[in-house]
């Protein structure tokens, strides 16, 4: 099903943006989707899609991404300024109860919400993210994030995005690879490909460590609801020491680990489409 845009405005003025795709029943659970660091709501379009079949989905892009507005003071690209930012969105839509899924940020989110608001919380999917993340992964982000060169064409556009993302994602044709940097990019004015992020997000992550990699291990005690964890196999954000620890605080943790992926699955695996439809049914 096609997504509407929904606008709405945060507690500090900012315009936002998100992509809600309707489902036919009026009664529909409400899944939100929140994308990772430098990307944006695009990211979930044929997920959304599939599961506007049985769900009312919410895709917003966080803020100085995708469609919404850049922040002029980039300290506020940080994680309790993003959660805030979703309290105006649910409220607009007049959503009381949502299941998150959250890839790397998005799904740190997904913990906060479910640690300081349980009672919005139905259950989460965390894409390859846990509450502690690996430093080799935020060294590896921290060395790209917003310091990408322009690109000139989409030939470049392409060529930038598989030097970023290459290893995490072997074996992709070179058709997907074009629609991925269509998800990274969008044309400006001259038809010139622009990353579809303003590169200032980076600046907290460098400055501050904990800003990085913050330490949520209190607050994963706190997250009741169901969880199904995806890890790819080769991560550097998501240690299988983590997944393990997460698993024994947390018994009734679901994971899945999928092969031949690193940061983060792309959420079109078909293993990964089964385990979140079959979760999400669940509720």
């Amino acid at each position: 099903m096609a997504a509407g845009e929904y606008w709405f405005e945060s507690h500090d003025g900012l315009k936002l943006c998100a992509r809600v795709y309707a489902s036919g029943a009026a009664d529909a659970p409400v899944v939100l989707c929140l994308h990772g660091l430098m990307r944006n709501g695009r990211d979930f379009a044929a997920l959304a899609t599939r599961l506007s079949a049985r769900c009312r989905v919410i895709v917003p892009d966080v803020r100085g991404r995708g469609s919404s507005a850049r922040d002029p003071n980039s300290g506020n690209y940080q994680l309790p300024v993003y959660v805030r930012d979703l309290q105006p969105l649910l409220a607009g839509l007049g959503v009381a109860r949502v299941s998150i899924i959250g890839t790397s940020m998005g799904g740190l989110m997904a913990m906060l919400l479910a640690a300081t608001q349980p009672g919005l919380v139905a259950r989460i999917v965390l894409n390859d993210v846990g509450p502690e993340v690996d430093p080799k992964g935020v060294e590896r982000i921290r060395s790209y994030a917003g310091q990408g060169a322009p690109v000139r064409s989409w030939e470049e556009a392409v060529a930038q995005v598989r030097r970023n993302y290459g290893p995490a994602w072997p074996g992709l044709s070179d058709e997907r690879w074009g629609e991925i940097a269509r998800l990274s990019f969008r044309e400006n004015a001259q038809g010139i490909p622009e990353a579809d992020a303003d590169p200032r997000i980076a600046e907290p992550l460098r400055s501050n460590t904990a800003s990085a990699a913050p330490d949520l291990w209190p607050l994963w005690g706190a997250v009741k609801v169901p969880v199904l964890a995806i890890r790819g196999a080769g991560s550097d954000i998501l240690s299988a020491a983590t997944l393990e620890r997460m698993q024994r605080e947390k018994p009734d943790l679901r994971t899945l680990i999928v092969a031949n992926r690193g940061h983060a699955p792309l959420l079109d695996e078909p293993e990964c489409v089964a385990a979140i439809e079959t979760f999400l049914a669940a509720a």
